[in-house]
């Protein structure tokens, strides 16, 4: 799975993105609201561990993640 952090601008917010290995969307959400994506594709057990390696994600790199 990759996770890709994209900075907003004006007032668009700061998204995140969650992809799989053929790089297929399968999450984007808000940085400040995880929880509702999360638990759709059944992720939400996971948020803390997501949430810590989008904090230290800079913006625009794309890092591949083991879940």
């Amino acid at each position: 799975m990759y996770i890709i952090k994209v900075k907003g601008v004006a007032k668009i917010p700061d998204y995140v993105q969650l992809r799989d290995e053929n790089f297929t969307l399968l999450a984007y959400f808000r940085v400040d609201r995880p929880d509702k994506s999360l638990e759709k594709i059944g992720l939400a057990d996971k948020a803390s561990y997501i949430m810590k390696i989008v904090d230290e994600l800079p913006f625009g790199k794309i890092k591949e993640i083991q879940l």
